[in-house]
């Protein structure tokens, strides 16, 4: 699943390409990637004419912003969107065609079909069921600190598991959680409430230092991930992820995989101890 480095890497190459169109007609192909309104028609209705003012992000969700509504799009495990400036032929996995008054369209491609598209109301967003709950962003300057280190040190459970709750701290998925725990020199299984305010602070900072990478890097092409501008390069600068078996960049020890919380996890067991 795209992490926020990835999230943030489709909205900007988006953002290029997309801003000040105006959408002619809207084409979809499997009506479950749209979830509000129920009503298909109306979805197409409601975005005939819209032009598209700027795109957000919130955690892992892009925000499509219009003159009065926004669309809440979520790409889940595989989708994906592709900007055409004339008519290709389109493939099986293609959902959802948005076409632009120039002539230019944007295509929406999901394999797995697992994507979302929410229409709401321009300001009613953030009242959006996925978005409202979410926690912190560790790359946002607003981010609070001493509010992280309270919800942690409530908690008994592996600060791996607490990571990956969204609503704890979002935009964080196994990868970077990994990567950030490595970078704080904190073991994956070590419980929210042993660790202590200057390791909580590291790890705040281990964070923001491994997202600000990634996304600098285009985001991690582990799978199948990829902007219309191509793949990106953080999985050859990943510090631990996938990287079972070979040795610690800071040590030079073995690199361990073990299983938290359901999710492979890779540390090194002599600069993460438990």
């Amino acid at each position: 699943m795209p992490e926020l480095p990835e999230v943030e890497t489709v909205r900007r190459s988006l953002e290029l390409v997309v801003i000040g169109k105006q959408i002619k007609e809207t084409e979809v192909f499997y009506s479950r990637i749209i979830r509000t309104p129920v009503d298909i028609d109306e979805f197409k209705l409601l975005l005939q004419g819209q032009t598209i003012q700027s795109i957000g992000r919130r955690g892992k969700y892009l925000l499509f912003y219009f003159k009065d509504v926004v669309l809440i799009s979520h790409l889940r495990m595989e989708g994906k969107y592709l900007f055409q400036e004339t008519e290709e032929p389109i493939d099986k996995h293609t959902h959802v065609i948005f076409h632009f008054t120039d002539g230019s369209r944007l295509l929406y491609r999901d394999v797995r079909k697992f994507g979302t598209m929410d229409l709401v109301p321009l300001g009613l967003e953030d009242d959006f069921m996925g978005i409202r709950k979410l926690g912190q962003e560790p790359i946002s300057p607003e981010f609070e600190k001493e509010k992280f280190v309270a919800i942690v040190q409530k908690k008994n459970s592996p600060i791996k598991q607490i990571l990956l709750d969204q609503e704890i701290v979002s935009g964080l998925g196994n990868i970077y959680v990994d990567d950030s725990l490595a970078l704080a020199r904190i073991h994956p299984l070590r419980a929210g409430n042993s660790l202590t305010k200057e390791e909580l602070f590291k790890l705040i900072n281990a964070m923001k230092e491994v997202l600000e990478k990634a996304i600098e890097k285009g985001g991690s092409t582990i799978r199948t991930f990829e902007s219309f501008y191509g793949k990106g390069s953080m999985q050859d600068h990943l510090i631990v992820y996938g990287r079972q078996g070979q040795p610690c960049y800071f040590c030079g020890s073995i690199i361990a995989k073990i299983k938290v919380a359901g999710r492979g996890t890779h540390f090194c067991p002599i600069c993460q101890r438990l």
